[in-house]
């Protein structure tokens, strides 16, 4: 058997109800090549590695985990990455389905390594602790829309599927969790460039009581800032309203 790493993050999904509307909604996607994060004791992967003509692969920092599943599971002989997500270099030469029971510890850096590869990721489904999950999907004027909103959506249209309950683990963990969908933007949000966006967004979150003329002046001109979308906080810009202000940073 195994044991529970605390250090790690462990809460495994023992819900079979919540398993299979994880897997429902994977199967709405075309992909070939899907990368499972964090499989822990198996609960996903024993469904994951049923699917018909798919290349799989699960990364799993626990050597514990990866004994356990290897011996379980013969058919994961050679397919898991035994390393952190946040370390593995990119597992497959095409593009590839991410899915996976996040370890909530890393949970924000496993979204923001995921738009390192936005190019190669048009699909992503997991189980977030539902303050992040929630995050990542909320609008503007939202107190929780912030700069994982911002970022993440940039890129891809985020829905928010479902909640789930801590009593769906074990062991079961102290926060609720939520299950989240992205799916890549079929037209790439019209930025000046990547970098300007994303100094743009974390600057004006950076101070997010303020006003945006206060909080991003260093980014532009005077003149520019007497327009009166600077009177706004940040949480009230929309992407598209960030994306728009790239064009017109110093």
């Amino acid at each position: 058997m195994y044991t529970l790493k605390k250090s790690l993050g462990q809460h495994f999904l023992k819900d079979e109800t919540v398993i299979d509307k994880i897997i429902a909604e994977l199967k709405k996607e075309p992909f070939e090549n899907l990368l499972e994060v964090g499989p822990g004791a198996g609960a996903l992967t024993k469904h994951l590695i049923n699917l018909p003509n798919i290349n799989f692969k699960a990364v799993e920092l626990d050597e514990e985990k990866v004994v356990y599943l290897q011996q379980k599971y013969p058919s994961l002989k050679d397919k898991i990455i035994h390393q952190s997500f946040l370390d593995i270099d990119k597992p497959f030469e095409a593009p590839f389905t991410v899915i996976g029971n996040f370890p909530y510890n890393i949970s924000t850096q496993i979204l923001f390594k995921i738009l390192e590869w936005k190019d190669e990721v048009p699909c992503v489904i997991g189980m977030f602790q539902k303050e992040v999950a929630e995050r990542a999907a909320s609008k503007e004027g939202s107190k929780v829309y912030g700069v994982l909103s911002a970022l993440v959506q940039a890129y891809y249209k985020v829905e928010y599927l479902f909640d789930v309950s801590n009593e769906c683990f074990n062991p079961p963990p102290k926060v609720q969790s939520g299950v989240i969908k992205l799916i890549r933007r079929t037209e790439p949000l019209p930025v000046k460039s990547d970098r300007a966006y994303w100094v743009l967004v974390k600057t004006a979150f950076n101070q997010r009581r303020k006003t945006l003329r206060n909080a991003v002046k260093s980014l532009f001109t005077a003149e520019i800032l007497q327009d009166d979308i600077f009177n706004k906080r940040a949480e009230a810009l929309s992407i598209e309203d960030f994306a728009a202000l790239t064009f017109k940073m110093s």
